[in-house]
């Protein structure tokens, strides 16, 4: 398993961006498919994006699609997700994960085997 670190969240305004970045360790990130997935209060936790191990497939909630990217530096061991025209109703905590299932599709989810972070709080205020 890889170790997950997430950071760059905050508070910001609707329509600002944030850029979160998810460190791993371990020497076998780039073959790990990797993804982001929020959990806002009182809510279950949702797919945001998700990468393939080779970062040319790429996949986005309906929500975020047009404004969020995900992207990967498998030199850097680092998935990142760019955030764009941020909204009130994008507020949550973000949470990095990984598996050696590669991402497929905007299903993609984590195996029983794969790795999550702990989070890293993202406020939008209207």
């Amino acid at each position: 398993q890889v170790q997950l670190v997430e950071s760059g969240g905050g508070l910001v305004q609707a329509g600002d961006s944030l850029r979160l970045s998810c460190a791993a360790s371990g020497r076998t990130f780039s073959t790990y498919g990797m993804g982001w997935f929020r959990q806002a209060p009182g809510k279950e936790r949702e797919f945001v994006a998700a990468i393939s191990w080779s970062g040319r497939s790429t996949y986005y909630a309906d929500s975020v699609k047009g404004r969020f990217t995900i992207s990967r530096d498998n030199a850097r061991n680092t998935v990142y997700l760019q955030m764009n025209s941020l909204k009130p109703e994008d507020t949550a905590v973000y949470y990095c994960a990984g598996d050696q299932f590669n991402a497929h599709s905007s299903r993609w989810y984590p195996t029983s085997s794969g790795s999550w972070g702990r989070g890293t709080q993202v406020t939008v205020s209207s």
